[in-house]
């Protein structure tokens, strides 16, 4: 269906087929648009992840012993793909609950999100959007999730400044990375889910993504001279 209009539709389709959805417009565009990056399957997933509570525990008897068990999850892109690791690892396991306890993951957590990512894909199916994966052998596999994230959250992104906090596009609000970001570096670009007001402002749920994926997803928002 997103065929027949790929970037060259009407705002009024895109939005019709996003009512559809019971989250807010930027993750329910993320699941629209997502197909057009073959990577729809995922970009479900991590959805599902998103709209439940945050799955990693942290007890405060074993926080350093729960920290390393999160690493163990991390995506040297960002949390987002973190966030699909553990669905991935959670149903490979077919939610062992030891396993869940011995990783410090919240199980309820996710059994929440295989719940919402069911009545996900039923919405997806009935609108007959394509549900897909790019293959995991290829080069594109995660680029094409995060340019599917991307999509959705183009407002959201984020450049790093000199000092190394970043600058939002959108506002040019200075922001820093939230402790709970598992990104091992910062890179130039990211686009974040969350915006936290506190003495020092945060982004949390962060991505890696590349300048020319913001032209590439979104050029009725950039240009080449406004970034």
């Amino acid at each position: 269906m997103l065929g027949r209009f790929g970037w060259r539709g009407t705002l009024t389709d895109l939005g019709e087929l996003i009512s559809h959805f019971p989250l807010d417009p930027q993750m329910s565009r993320m699941i629209v648009t997502s197909p057009m990056f073959r990577c729809s399957n995922e970009i479900l997933s991590i959805a599902a992840m998103l709209s439940v509570p945050y799955c990693f525990l942290r007890p405060l008897e074993n926080q350093q012993t729960a920290d390393e068990a999160k690493r163990n999850f991390n995506h040297i892109n960002g949390d987002h793909l973190t966030l699909l690791n553990v669905y991935h690892a959670y149903k490979h396991l077919n939610g062992d609950a030891t396993w869940c306890e011995k990783n410090y993951i919240n199980k309820a957590a996710l059994v929440s999100a295989d719940s919402v990512r069911r009545e996900l894909a039923k919405i997806m199916s009935k609108l007959k959007l394509e549900l897909c994966s790019t293959e995991f052998s290829s080069g594109e596999y995660y680029d094409n999730i995060r340019k599917g994230i991307l999509s959705g959250y183009f407002m959201q992104a984020a450049q790093r400044e000199p000092t190394g906090q970043y600058a939002i596009v959108k506002d040019h609000h200075v922001v820093d990375l939230h402790p709970s970001c598992g990104l091992v570096s910062r890179p130039q670009w990211v686009v974040f889910n969350d915006f936290v007001l506190a003495s020092c402002n945060f982004i949390r749920t962060v991505t890696e993504v590349r300048m020319d994926w913001l032209i590439e997803v979104a050029p009725h928002y950039y240009k080449i001279a406004t970034i």
